[in-house]
């Protein structure tokens, strides 16, 4: 635990809190509201978020994107000038490289991405990801591991049922057996094929990707472990925003003074996803001998993608400032599960049978529950 805040002077809190007036900032004891408005404020940026976020990935559902290391690096740009113009728009915030940590965490899990989305669908990949995200973010900011300060609520009780009961709806989750097979379209073939020397072998085989040689149920368990290994590195990429935000009040911490307003660090996040993206993409070109799976009709889903991450990013931190990450984690991590579960099952038909569908089902109302019981442990 940090104590530092508790040696703060009167004057450097009243400094802090003035500078971030009129910035929606609902931390500071001088904002004109009460309890019950900034929940609701909270409570509508999380539905935003968790609608945005379990539905970025739909635009590329059915495109082919190869080994998805192009459509990464098209989505993190994506992120990139979106993000930029977020920070013009809050007046160009003090910059902290430390929270590009957070966007390399981020990037890094995800590189897993496509292989999952292949591996188990949609639906349960999400479902699964989002599970591992929410027992690391949420941990981490209760119990204040990794040097950030623990964050208390009000009924610590129902906390903990509600985030025992979200994570108990990814287990059931698990139990859905899914249809995650995309037909093969002869269309989607790499941009940068040489077409007169591969005009007689350019088809579906020439594109198969690592994962689809793979049996199916060995296919299966690879895809519940990466999405889980996603999920770890999803759940830490807020922590050094974290970090930040609880040794600003030390003196002797070079992020004295640092802002109390979430939204602050959202583009030294996406700087760092820009820059892992175009390292991983640089790497992957050179091991590829210059020859990168490049598929045109990847860019505009692509880009359609990183805005939508962008938005539910910033609706995100929003809600962090209205609530905390310890109600915010639980309720946007298993609610955007929750959503592209429903994407998964009712538009892409991954979830087919009375029986799954009755999994499906129990798995949700527990994560509503679970949500709910989450959000009013607030007060």
């Amino acid at each position: 635990m940090v104590s530092c805040h508790e040696n703060e002077p009167n004057t450097e809190k009243d400094a802090k809190s003035e500078a971030n007036f009129g910035k929606w900032n609902t931390t500071n004891s001088n904002f004109n509201s009460t309890n019950m408005t900034r929940f609701a404020y909270g409570i509508a940026a999380n539905v935003l978020s968790v609608l945005l976020y379990g539905s970025n990935l739909v635009p590329v559902k059915k495109i082919e994107t190869g080994d998805g290391m192009f459509f990464q690096w098209v989505n993190c740009a994506s992120i990139w000038v979106v993000s930029m113009i977020g920070n013009l728009v809050l007046n160009s915030p003090t910059f902290y490289p430390l929270a590009m940590l957070g966007g390399f965490l981020w990037t890094t899990g995800n590189l897993a991405v496509v292989p999952i989305v292949k591996a188990v669908g949609l639906a349960v990949g999400v479902l699964i990801w989002g599970s591992a995200s929410l027992m690391m973010g949420w941990a981490s900011s209760r119990f204040g591991w990794f040097g950030i300060t623990p964050h208390e609520v009000a009924r610590p009780i129902l906390n903990y049922c509600g985030v025992g009961m979200c994570l108990l709806s990814g287990l059931i989750f698990f139990f859905v057996k899914t249809d995650a097979k995309m037909r093969p379209n002869p269309e989607s073939i790499p941009l940068l094929i040489d077409r007169r020397t591969h005009s007689g072998s350019i088809g579906p085989s020439s594109t198969v990707f690592w994962i689809d040689k793979i049996a199916p149920r060995p296919r299966q368990i690879l895809g519940c472990l990466l999405a889980v290994f996603a999920g770890l590195l999803f759940g830490s990429s807020y922590v050094p925003i974290l970090y930040i935000k609880t040794h600003s009040s030390c003196r002797d911490s070079v992020f004295h003074g640092a802002s109390d307003y979430d939204l602050d660090y959202v583009f030294a996040e996406c700087c760092g996803i820009f820059v892992t993206s175009t390292v991983y993409f640089a790497i992957y070109s050179t091991a590829m001998n210059n020859k990168p799976r490049v598929y045109s009709r990847v860019i505009l889903p692509g880009l359609m993608t990183g805005v939508m991450w962008t938005l539910s990013t910033y609706s995100w931190f929003l809600a962090c400032n209205y609530l905390s990450a310890v109600i915010t984690f639980p309720i946007v991590t298993a609610g955007y599960g929750l959503v592209a579960g429903l994407w998964g099952s009712l538009v892409f038909q991954e979830i087919k049978g009375k029986t799954n569908f009755f999994i499906f089902l129990l798995g949700s109302c527990v994560v509503l529950i679970g949500s709910l019981l989450t959000a009013i442990s607030k007060f």
